[in-house]
């Protein structure tokens, strides 16, 4: 199964951050590879937001969609992604969010299984590589919508 890891540190805070990966729909505009997003349902519950929702992620030939459910506890700053429904046999993701002086840093775990064994394969040797874009685009959205703000 693909694995990987990525952290960094973002110049805004942490509220800003997790809005910012909350806003599900708005992946297309800025996410490599996502070719579109639907959120079904959302709801807050005090210390849980539970999101289901769909993304189609593709390249060239290759394209699916997948749904989601998306929890973040508040309590502890973390979003969990687990797959419902889809092209995938597994996964799991997880972001971290710890605020420090100026910034936050963020980090994302990800674990996963395509159904389909040859994607698997290739994604497995790719996989790093893509999610360091990725988070690249987090990044680059992040600064671009909160610049160095902390409020």
């Amino acid at each position: 199964m693909p694995k990987a890891s990525v952290k960094r540190l973002i110049e805004c805070n942490k509220n800003q951050l997790i809005d910012l990966v909350l806003d599900i729909e708005k992946y297309p505009e800025f996410v490599p590879f996502c070719l579109d997003a639907q959120v079904y349902e959302r709801n807050d519950k005090g210390e849980l937001v539970s999101i289901i929702a769909d993304l189609t992620i593709g390249k060239g030939p290759f394209k699916d969609t997948y749904k989601s459910d998306v929890k973040l506890n508040k309590k502890d700053n973390t979003i969990k992604v687990t797959n419902i429904g889809g092209p995938l046999n597994y996964l799991e993701n997880i972001w971290h969010f710890r605020e420090q002086e100026k910034s936050t840093e963020i980090s994302f775990d990800i674990n996963f299984e395509i159904e389909n064994k040859f994607l698997n394969i290739v994604m497995t040797k790719s996989f790093q590589f893509g999610l360091d874009k990725i988070a690249d685009a987090f990044q680059k959205r992040a600064e671009k919508l909160f610049g160095n703000s902390k409020n």
